[in-house]
């Protein structure tokens, strides 16, 4: 774990942004596409614990952006290169621009504040999308990246951030993926190699911290 100091400086909230990565109905919600990853966002606590951090970033004044991939009802424009984009096809629930499969699911609260950014292609929720403009935009210098899945977009979103020139944040506690025992091992091995890994007590701890006037 870093050290309580870096970490305070690495979650200023004046230049630190939280995403949520298809924390949406269709994927983590009671009618999800995949009942296997939702199940483990659930019983993991990692749902609950990424409200407990947007309600924490709200709270502190740190801009939330939550990532979210659908599809037109034509499919248009959708990624076709892969096992896993063929395989969503056959799924009985479609996340389709417009319907209750893309809107961001409970308990996660949403302000008028938060930026959703919705994807048509591929597999990041940061490369190819808003996402980096909209950071610079933020002035942002850390990102905190949580959400589904730890098999696929959670290390897209971590390696394209680090890529970018962002420090990465992960509360290790606010991912999941499948099979439940993956998500550790992934942390520890790869996540671990690029990013700060933390907890979401710890996040919600520095963005609690009175801060000395700049």
């Amino acid at each position: 774990m870093p050290s309580d100091a870096r970490l305070i400086e690495q979650l200023d909230p004046a230049s630190t942004v939280l995403l949520t990565v298809e924390c949406q109905r269709g994927v983590v919600g009671t009618d999800s596409a995949l009942p296997e990853l939702a199940e483990a966002a659930r019983t993991s606590g990692a749902l609950a614990n990424i409200a407990r951090l947007v309600a924490a970033a709200h709270d502190a004044g740190v801009q939330v952006l939550h990532a979210v991939a659908e599809r037109r009802p034509d499919g248009r424009g959708a990624s076709r290169n892969a096992r896993l984009f063929t395989a969503a096809e056959r799924l009985p629930v479609q996340q389709i621009s417009g319907s209750t499969a893309v809107r961001i699911a409970d308990p996660i609260p949403v302000s008028e504040n938060d930026l959703v950014v919705r994807r048509l292609h591929g597999l990041s929720p940061v490369a190819g999308t808003e996402v980096d403009a909209l950071l610079r935009n933020f002035g942002c210098r850390t990102l905190v990246v949580t959400g589904v899945s730890a098999n696929v977009a959670i290390p897209n979103a971590v390696f394209d951030a680090v890529n970018l020139g962002y420090v990465a944040v992960v509360p290790a506690d606010a991912i999941a993926g499948v099979p439940a025992e993956y998500t550790p091992a992934m942390v520890r091995n790869t996540l671990a190699l690029v990013a700060t890994v933390t907890t979401t007590d710890e996040v919600r701890s520095c963005w609690k911290r009175p801060r000395r006037a700049r």
